[in-house]
């Protein structure tokens, strides 16, 4: 009876573990659309462009920096930050599933690279733009 009651308890607790990992909220679609909304009100929003964003991805910006810098020249290939060496995730959906699935993430890195490489934060056009881009990479 008491193994019965153990088993059990376990089973319920590794249910309770996996109902507690972390789950992708959003696609890089629907992360887009929400870029969209943001930069469409903006004055002179035009429609998002990969080739755009492809440009701005490779682009030296201040400090000679581009996003391809760390990310390297195909986003999907593994990268390494310029300065720490530490190994980088493919940043294309196509090849690393989890980017772009957190509109929190997003925000946050975008914050972080956008103010290390331009000195500023990216426009909601400028997101959209790269991630647009981002999106046409193949594996």
């Amino acid at each position: 009876m008491l193994r019965v009651f153990f088993a059990f308890a376990f089973m319920l607790i590794t249910i309770a573990g996996l109902a507690l990992q972390p789950a992708f909220a959003e696609t890089p679609i629907e992360v887009l659309a929400a870029l969209k909304a943001e930069a469409s009100g903006m004055p002179g929003f035009q429609e998002f462009s990969a080739e755009r964003g492809e440009k701005f991805f490779k682009t030296k910006h201040n400090h000679n920096l581009s996003c391809s810098t760390c990310h390297t020249d195909n986003p999907a290939a593994q990268g390494k930050h310029s300065e720490t060496d530490k190994i980088i995730k493919p940043l294309a959906p196509a090849a690393n599933e989890e980017r772009f699935t957190d509109m929190k993430k997003v925000a946050k890195w975008f914050k972080r690279n956008c103010n290390d490489v331009l000195d500023r934060e990216c426009t909601a056009q400028e997101k959209g733009d790269v991630l647009a881009y981002l999106l046409t990479v193949k594996k």
